[in-house]
């Protein structure tokens, strides 16, 4: 569309020369980590939540649709411009405002990285849990904005876990303030944690209080190599019920052990049909005692190798098979849809089984790794976009996939969200009625529908 000359005025009023209009300043705001692409008819800039009312109101009365954007590195296209409009980029809000060590908590602006909040928190024996792979170039914003994970949810939680208040502005340029600084709080609605996982269609968050947590002053991992999903899965069920809870616990199908084996270089045997990278933290004095209780809920039938990094080279080393994966990856194929699932953890070996017999039906390769603690596993088909009928097959297998999840009493996402990519299955994993009051509440914060139009709600 073209923005009215009026509109133009209003922004460039407001935000100075921070409003980019040059189409080849706009492209690099056009896509995400999805591969998807549409050009935004103009890019702002703000650096005050004040700004970010002004363009919203502005917007709001010309019909504009208002995408917000971290740093673009969402995998479910929820941060392209897809209906056009006006993409508000966070970079420019990028201030920690305060830490407050005795409160646990810390006050920062949407686009501060997520790299750098761990920076500047080490200092004072902190850390903030959410950490996605993207962790030193994605925005607090954005990680809000999906609910991101990482390894560390199975202990600490995600975004939603680890959030106290937020402000934010509704699709009607009002702002709001959600929830609390205080870890306790009964008064009214839960909507800090409704907007947390909304990808910017109920508002666009300007401030957010954190929850923090002390820093452990130590770590060990364990590397638990199984004959077959099955017997790893048995595995996941026993480290999840037994007292201590692990701070990681990573997954890998047996495809994923012969990438990392024979393409990455890592050291594991031939016969490994399962991995889980199992990992304790917390206070060195009963460190051991942990490991040992992991150790023991890791043993049972099939275990082939329980290998134990007494220091943090041997972590490192034992971490090597799961970085050498994704560089492996491409050796199968030069295209990846890569989308996570999440199942009950009892119903890992399921997922893991249909998706196999999926591999063989499109033949085309898929690799299943991520969080087993969760049930929350990457599932990555790998294919060539360059030929149409693999990519007609691929598309078709990641449906499949969607319905086997859902099947076995899961959903669409764990933490990467749903945005474009998973939108036209949300009639399947939410009922009429629950689909029809998301609706509601939508019009409620947003009755004109101008924000991030085309994302999470099909039509």
């Amino acid at each position: 569309m073209d923005l009215p000359a009026s509109l133009l005025s209003e922004l460039a009023e407001t935000l100075g020369n921070a409003v980019l209009l040059d189409p080849s300043e706009r492209l690099a705001y056009a896509y995400d980590n999805s591969r998807r692409q549409a050009l935004p008819d103009a890019v702002a800039l703000p650096t005050s939540a004040e700004q970010v009312v002004a363009l919203v109101k502005a917007c709001r009365a010309h019909r504009v649709p208002v995408v917000p954007r971290g740093r673009g590195t969402n995998t479910t296209g929820a941060a392209v411009p897809v209906a056009g409009g006006v993409v508000v980029s966070f970079e420019r809000m990028d201030r920690i405002l305060q830490v407050r060590p005795g409160d646990r908590c810390a006050v920062v602006e949407p686009g501060v990285l997520n790299g750098d909040l761990q920076a500047a928190l080490a200092p004072h024996g902190l850390f903030w849990p959410p950490d996605p792979t993207s962790a030193a170039f994605s925005t607090v914003g954005g990680n809000l904005a999906c609910n991101a994970g990482g390894p560390r949810a199975v202990k600490y939680g995600a975004s939603r876990d680890n959030v106290l208040a937020l402000t934010a502005v509704t699709g009607t340029g009002e702002v709001i303030h959600c929830g609390t600084e205080t870890t306790k709080g009964a008064t009214g609605y839960d909507l800090q944690r409704l907007l947390v996982g909304s990808e910017g269609t109920l508002a666009l968050i300007v401030q957010a209080s954190l929850r923090l947590v002390p820093a452990p002053t130590a770590r060990r991992a364990l590397r638990a190599i199984y004959r077959d999903v099955s017997s790893a899965a048995l595995a996941v069920a026993r480290l999840m019920a037994q007292p201590v809870t692990p701070s990681m616990l990573e997954f890998m199908d047996g495809q994923a052990v012969r990438l990392a084996r024979e393409v990455g270089g890592a050291d594991l045997p031939p016969e490994a049909g399962a991995l889980l990278m199992i990992e304790a933290d917390g206070d060195e004095a009963i460190l051991a005692h942990d490991i040992d209780a992991l150790k023991r809920a890791a043993t049972g039938e099939g275990l082939l190798a329980l290998d134990d990094a007494a220091d943090e080279a041997a972590r490192q080393r034992l971490w090597a098979a799961r970085k050498a994966l994704s560089p492996a990856l491409r050796t199968l194929a030069p295209g990846k849809i890569n989308e996570d699932v999440v199942v009950p953890v009892s119903r890992i070996p399921e997922l893991v089984g249909g998706v196999q017999e999926l591999a063989l039906a499109c033949a085309l390769p898929i690799v299943c790794f991520g969080h087993a603690g969760n049930g929350n596993l990457h599932v990555n088909l790998m294919y060539d976009p360059a030929d149409e009928l693999q990519a007609a097959r691929a598309s078709a297998a990641m449906s499949q996939v969607f319905a086997l999840a859902i099947r076995l009493g899961g959903t669409l996402s764990g933490e990467h969200g749903i945005g474009m990519a998973k939108r036209d299955f949300m009639t399947e994993a939410v009922d009429p009625a629950t689909l029809m009051l998301m609706r509601q509440i939508k019009s409620v914060f947003d009755p004109d529908g101008i924000l991030n139009p085309g994302k999470l709600l099909p039509p």
